[in-house]
């Protein structure tokens, strides 16, 4: 029998611990072959989430918990995780059971099979704000077009592991995390299942638009140094717009005379240069504010119970 450790990061999510605990429990119980043990990670929530743990946990030996000092993040949650509990076997998900407990035997099939890592990936959106799905469909583009690191469309953190993925996986320890993209770096015989979208059971999300877009960002930073190649290239076509620019200017004068003294063009020049050159530092700025957080090295996450 093999030892199967389920993450479970968790933030505000006391309405849906009962439910996800008791659907993996009927999952698993028709996996004779495997032990299910589940780690909830309460990630600083605000309502009653670690009561509901601990309820949980007083049903059933197998449910363990971290309850972190405060909000660290889901990829803070999901490294706690991994790098606390102990098995043969480790999953990924979500405790708003968007992530369905009823693919996870497949999953377990596809790692006899002799796949390294299975996870799951969307094939469609709904249920989401158009925009939002719209903004999610072009940053996988994106990023797919100027990273090395392949990231699939729609897919999800939600997927089981072996000791080795795992492995590799904290071997990473940078603190900005970005986990499409790691376990995509990590490599690793990989398969996904393809799933449609299902709604969260209760309470609401706490990604917002500008959070994912934030999110993004880090991912697109994390995994491609495509945005400083791009102000590069954006200052070199700059400079030499600007240098034909003043070619002309120079000739026209030569030949029809300047009659506009103080030419106010001259004004709209300075402001696009000026604009490029703070884009170009607000990119840099950006990968500078990675390094400074890196070079700090803090911890991860910092755990107040573990139990």
């Amino acid at each position: 029998m093999q030892d199967v450790a389920i993450i479970i990061p968790s933030h505000n999510e006391e309405e849906n611990v009962p439910l996800i605990h008791a659907e993996l429990r009927k999952t698993f119980a028709n996996l004779p072959d495997y032990h299910l043990i589940t780690w909830f990670i309460n990630d600083g929530s605000t309502d009653g989430t670690l009561a509901a743990i601990k309820t949980a946990q007083a049903q059933d030996a197998d449910v363990h918990y971290i309850d972190m000092s405060r909000s660290f993040g889901k990829e803070a949650g999901m490294y706690a995780g991994l790098s606390t509990a102990k098995a043969d076997l480790y999953a990924v998900m979500d405790a708003d059971l968007q992530d369905p407990p009823a693919m996870i035997p497949d999953m377990l099939a596809g790692i006899r099979d002799g796949y390294d890592m299975v996870g799951a990936a969307r094939t469609d959106r709904s249920g989401e704000p158009p925009i939002r799905s719209f903004f999610a469909n072009l940053f996988y583009k994106i990023i797919n077009a100027i990273s090395t690191t392949p990231i699939v469309p729609g897919a999800r953190d939600f997927r089981v592991m072996t000791q080795q993925v795992v492995t590799a996986v904290l071997s990473l320890s940078e603190t900005n995390r970005f986990s499409k993209g790691i376990f995509g770096w990590v490599g690793f015989k990989t398969k996904y299942l393809p799933y449609t979208n299902v709604e969260r059971k209760h309470g609401k999300t706490s990604w917002s638009f500008w959070s994912l877009f934030r999110y993004s960002l880090d991912g697109i930073i994390d995994f491609s140094d495509a945005p400083l190649a791009f102000v590069s290239w954006i200052g070199t076509i700059s400079f030499i717009g600007s240098f034909i620019a003043l070619l002309f200017i120079v000739i026209r004068a030569m030949i029809f005379g300047d009659p506009t003294p103080g030419w106010p063009s001259l004004v709209s020049i300075f402001l696009m240069i000026g604009g490029l050159q703070l884009l170009a530092l607000g990119i840099v700025g950006r990968y500078i504010g990675k390094i400074f957080v890196e070079a700090k090295d803090r911890p991860i996450f910092i755990a107040k119970e573990i139990k």
